[in-house]
Order: C-alpha cells, then sequence, then structure tokens
C-alpha cells in the first residue's frame, strides 16, 4: 500500500513498498541539491523504515547534482582506497569494462570501523536484459534467527578485511579486474573488529554485521569460522529478507548500509554497465553490550 506525504510548496511525495521486507519506490520527487527539508526529511524516514528506496526518472542528474544532493544525507566520503572519478570530489565509478562487477554479498567497507552509512548509486549505462542489483535487510535476518542462534550471534566478533582471495569470491573475474584489485582496492590493507551484531545509530535495530569481507570469527578456527559463516549469512540472504530491483539508465537507488547487505548480478556477459557512487560517513558501530568496532591494522602496501 502507498504512503502519499505532503512536503512543501503542496507538492507530495508517495511512497511504495516493493517486498514484504526491505525495499521502498519513492515518486514525486525531482532529485537535487535544492530540495527542502521536509522532503530531506521524508526521504531519511523511508530509508529507515524500508532500508533502500528507489527513484526512477532522475536523468537530470550528473555528477555534480548527484554530489550536491549527497550532501543533503550526510558527508560525502571517498573511498579509502579507490580515487574518486576524475572531475568529481567523490564518486566511485563501478565500470563493468574496469574491474566493476561487485557480484558477491557485502556491505560496503565494513573493512574501515566508521564504514559509510547512506549509498547514493545513480544508474548511467544499464544493459538491455540483466544487470539487477539485490538487497538483503540484515535486521529482519537477525529477528528471524533462531534464538539459540541469535545468542551465538550476539556474542561473536569478526575480523574484515580488503585483502581476501578476490578470484575465489569472483569466480568469473578478469585479469583486469583482478588486477585492479591487488593493485588499487587493496593498496593500504585494513583489518578491523565489528560485532556480528550491532545496534544501529537510529533505530535501534540488531543487525547481523557479515558480508564477503569477514575473514574469521574471532577465538574461532579458519574452518569453524567459515562454517558458521555460511550458517549465517545464509539467513541474511534468504529470498524473504531480499528485493531485486531492475534498472533503468537514470535510476537513483539509496540504501542504509547500516542496515543492508547487496549483490551486483553478473549476468549480462559482454554488456556494458556503469553506475557511479557516493556514500556518507558513518557511525562507529556498536555491540549490544556497549563495545565499539576497531581498526587493528592500516598497512600501505610498497612495490
Amino acid at each position: 500500500m502507498s504512503n502519499v506525504k505532503e512536503v512543501q510548496n503542496g507538492a507530495a511525495i508517495v511512497v511504495t513498498p516493493v517486498a514484504g521486507r526491505i525495499g521502498a519506490e519513492i515518486s514525486g520527487v525531482k532529485l537535487s541539491g535544492e530540495l527542502d527539508s521536509d522532503t530531506v526529511k521524508s526521504i531519511r524516514e523511508a530509508l529507515l523504515k524500508y532500508k533502500v528506496v528507489f527513484f526512477r526518472d532522475q536523468n537530470h542528474l550528473d555528477d555534480q547534482g548527484q554530489e550536491a544532493f549527497a550532501q543533503l544525507l550526510g558527508n560525502p566520503v571517498v573511498h579509502p582506497t579507490v580515487p574518486a572519478k576524475d572531475g568529481t570530489n567523490y564518486i566511485l565509478e563501478l565500470h563493468s569494462d574496469h574491474g566493476g562487477r561487485a557480484n558477491s554479498w557485502h556491505t560496503d567497507v565494513t573493512f574501515e570501523a566508521a564504514y559509510p552509512r547512506f549509498s547514493i548509486l545513480r544508474g548511467v549505462v544499464i544493459p538491455e536484459a540483466g544487470g539487477d542489483t539485490v538487497w538483503a535487510n540484515t535486521a529482519a535476518a537477525y529477528e528471524n534467527l533462531p534464538t539459540e542462534l541469535q545468542n551465538l550471534a550476539d556474542q561473536l566478533w569478526a575480523v574484515h578485511t580488503n585483502s581476501y582471495d578476490y578470484a575465489a569470491k569472483h569466480t568469473n573475474a578478469s585479469a583486469e579486474a583482478k588486477k585492479r584489485h591487488d593493485e588499487i582496492f587493496t593498496s593500504t590493507i585494513y583489518e578491523t573488529e565489528h560485532p556480528v551484531v550491532h545496534v544501529h545509530p537510529e533505530t535501534g535495530e540488531r543487525h547481523l554485521l557479515l558480508g564477503h569481507f569477514v575473514k574469521n570469527f574471532i577465538g574461532l578456527s579458519s574452518t569453524d569460522s567459515a562454517h558458521l559463516f555460511s550458517i549465517l549469512q545464509g539467513h541474511v540472504t534468504q529470498l524473504e529478507n531480499t528485493v531485486r530491483w531492475k534498472w533503468r539508465a537514470g535510476d537513483v537507488i539509496i540504501w542504509d548500509n547500516h542496515a543492508t547487505q547487496h549483490y551486483a548480478v553478473n549476468d549480462y556477459g559482454n554488456a556494458q554497465r556503469v553506475v557511479r557512487r557516493i556514500t556518507t560517513d558513518g557511525d562507529v558501530p556498536i555491540s549490544i553490550d556497549g563495545r565499539r568496532s576497531a581498526t587493528k591494522t592500516k598497512v600501505k602496501k610498497i612495490y
């Protein structure tokens, strides 16, 4: 059921849920850096409720317009290892021809302690078929765990790192993509300890913090970590917790990076796919017993 809300100057925005547990489409909004505070508040409220929101037909936005809009949601931050797109301050371009196929479940940049809060992604070149993105609700995943698994997860901490076997996680990765990962994405090696269950800074919900940057669970062997990760991660990505979006050029999608994981489906062959992302700064996660995440290793590689 759609939710219609009045904003300034008699305009109205419409929020329509897309799936049962996550995702809503927002219409009646032309995104820009000039949006009034009531409209921004409505977008933020929808983000907190639905975790990811979708905007169609935002073809008027260019790189500068996307950066101006992002500043209304928080303080934009650059990726810690990958340079911003030429001519921009904050935009990370994900280009299918140059290693931009992130076909693995993840939350953005969790190898840092204060990883990004919101991600704003704009579709620039979209394949005729394929190239969808899927998001998962990590609060619903925790809420629907059996009590015994909740109790276990509550106690666990995990090491997240950007140094991992890229080829193993991306089995169809091109040589160029692997080289980009090795030389750019891992130009500085991070290892950060996060609680597996963190408390959302605004909603107070408990979320599972996992994804492909997890190296191991603290106190467990690599073998035990892998088995337990598979169990918990499988609960995150259950279809009931997900929403899938079929892109069109000009779409803008915003998600709460402290409440979701996502997966870009690499099913479009040699077709081109270009999307551009801005992230805003986030809070350091807090466990249910009040402890904060911490980066333990930050080492710049020397070639």
